[in-house]
């Protein structure tokens, strides 16, 4: 199983937030690009970034730090957050990103997932972030009306491969992740899994990984000291943590 460490961008400090609640911020480094420098100096292949103010407002204005950590690191990088039109999944696959997340508007519209998954292919995938079986859009502050295990079959019947389901309820809680969300998901979707929220323990990527996940981030835990980084890279590839 991957694990992405994660570094959520929002005026161009790594910050978290609890619950998806903008108000529950805490600020955990002043220099992401140093983060994703030590992040791959303890092994990590890949990295996941959240532009928060994208998400929120449908910019970019954390462009620039994910073009660094690209062009500086040797780290695949996996981005989400205000992804809303062809033109800025160009610029972000030109500045080298692995692997783009949309989010809202793969949500309401159709119609663009559609060109951005025939323009980009596997480099697409879908964050669904999800509130009590429901998709939230928006930066989490809005309901789409849509339950998830209703529109996956969708996702799949117009090409999409990878899906990064997000339980708000755990993120960022440190309350251990949603296995039962995540065993549900491999059996009834043959979409890639990307389990997101929650992960604070050995434990809870040993269930993913026992589970058929195929890859987990790691948030809070990691910067709170409660699961380090070397640690979780071990559990996730199945060696003795």
């Amino acid at each position: 199983m991957r694990l992405l460490p994660a570094i959520d961008l929002y005026e161009g400090k790594g910050v978290r937030l609890l619950h998806g609640d903008y108000r529950q911020m805490t600020v955990y480094t002043a220099d992401p690009l140093g983060k994703a420098r030590e992040i791959e100096a303890a092994g990590a292949s890949w990295i996941h970034l959240v532009d928060l103010e994208g998400a929120r407002d449908g910019t970019t204005p954390n462009f620039d730090i994910v073009a660094a950590i690209c062009r500086e690191t040797g780290l695949q990088v996996e981005v989400g957050g205000g992804i809303r039109s062809l033109e800025t999944m160009a610029r972000y696959a030109g500045a080298g990103v692995r692997r783009m997340v949309l989010g809202t508007r793969a949500v309401t519209d159709e119609g663009f997932l559609r060109e951005a998954v025939a323009a980009f292919g596997e480099t697409v995938a879908v964050g669904l972030d999800v509130r009590d079986g429901e998709v939230a859009i928006r930066g989490w502050l809005a309901s789409s009306g849509l339950q998830l295990f209703d529109f996956l079959p969708k996702l799949a019947e117009i090409g999409v491969q990878t899906v990064i389901v997000t339980d708000i309820a755990r993120d960022g809680a440190l309350q251990g992740t949603n296995v039962s969300l995540y065993r549900e998901l491999k059996e009834r979707c043959s979409l890639r899994v990307i389990a997101s929220g929650g992960v604070s323990a050995v434990e809870d990527l040993r269930a993913l990984r026992s589970i058929g996940v195929d890859g987990a981030i790691l948030g809070r835990a990691m910067y709170t000291g409660a699961l380090p980084l070397a640690e979780a890279l071990r559990a996730a590839e199945g060696e003795e943590a």
